[in-house]
């Protein structure tokens, strides 16, 4: 079951020559996931393949421009081709009021139904198949939201053996025992899921911060993360700006991946002060050694396993 992140925008504020404005899109079961939509979001994605009429959810982390105005044109891009699938769109408080000023004042008409959902507290925000999201505040200059999306638990290991000494032939009852089905055999004897199958298997998550200050409820979301995706505004050196502005350096959002014992941190939302951010991983490596930084059209795997990334670009 594939689960790929691609970068496709990772500076703050201002875009570069290298990096454009943050957006990131989560592909799932044909499902794609599109947290914040920075400015051009829409030619980034036809750079990346990531489809214009997949089964879609848009979740805005908070009404900052470099977060949000990429939202009007990735919205009559999509109606210009002719999405027809309904399209859900989660945010704060005024994301209901900025698109609907955007329809009303630009004058297009949308292909495709649309939903908007303002998301007023902490807790879950929506399910999909076989996952949920949930979302809690973080601490920035605006209600600002931080996302997980958590993989419902999978079924335990089969095991076979156990399988044909209860009489169940393989074939197509395994496969049904294995999805949590009980199975009948032959001699009317029911053969329940937990008779062949280990213990059920934690599902993948992935973290998603919006601009924030280093936060107790962003630590306590990402807890055993298998990706924790962190802004990471400025360098230590700029510690006092990064407070002031309520954003978080390379070092404290490296604090909050190991306070939340998550697997891997990605670094995003760079400031464009930064040409090179590279030479300053170390500064989040010495606390979390399992730490990157974000690059625009980065793709990165998640296993089934859970034990390593699998990264390209």
């Amino acid at each position: 079951m594939s689960l790929e992140v691609i970068f496709l925008g990772t500076s703050a504020s201002i875009p570069t020559r290298d990096r454009s404005l943050p957006a990131v899109a989560v592909k799932r079961e044909g499902e794609v996931l599109l947290f914040d939509c920075g400015e051009g979001v829409q030619r980034q994605m036809i750079i990346a393949k990531v489809g214009f009429n997949r089964k879609m959810k848009i979740l805005l982390t908070h009404m900052h421009g470099d977060h949000i105005l990429g939202l009007p044109g990735i919205l009559q891009t999509m109606s210009l081709l002719g999405r027809d699938k309904p399209l859900q769109i989660y945010g704060p408080t005024g994301v209901k009021a900025f698109v609907e000023s955007i329809i009303e004042t630009v004058h297009f008409s949308l292909s495709f139904p649309l939903e908007i959902y303002e998301v007023t507290g902490g807790g879950r925000v929506c399910e999909g198949k076989g996952y949920e999201l949930i979302a809690v505040f973080g601490d920035h200059t605006v209600p600002s939201l931080t996302y997980a999306l958590a993989e419902k638990p999978r079924p335990g290991k089969f095991n076979p053996e156990r399988a044909l000494s209860l009489g169940v032939e393989k074939g197509p009852l395994w496969g049904m025992l294995q999805r949590g089905y009980e199975v009948t055999l032959p001699d009317g004897r029911v053969i329940r899921p937990n008779e062949v199958l280990g213990e059920p298997r934690p599902g993948r998550k992935i973290v998603y911060t919006g601009d924030t200050r280093p936060s107790d409820n962003v630590a306590r979301l990402s807890r055993d993360a298998d990706l924790l995706i962190h802004e990471a505004t400025f360098a230590d050196d700029l510690a006092e700006r990064a407070l002031e502005e309520k954003h978080s350096t390379f070092k404290e959002a490296a604090e909050i991946a190991k306070r939340a014992n998550a697997r891997f941190l990605m670094l995003t939302h760079i400031s464009a002060r930064y040409r090179k951010p590279e030479t300053l991983l170390h500064e989040a490596k010495s606390i979390f050694p399992e730490a990157t930084i974000a690059r625009d059209f980065m793709r990165v795997q998640i296993p089934i396993s859970r034990n390593h990334l699998e990264i390209e670009g």
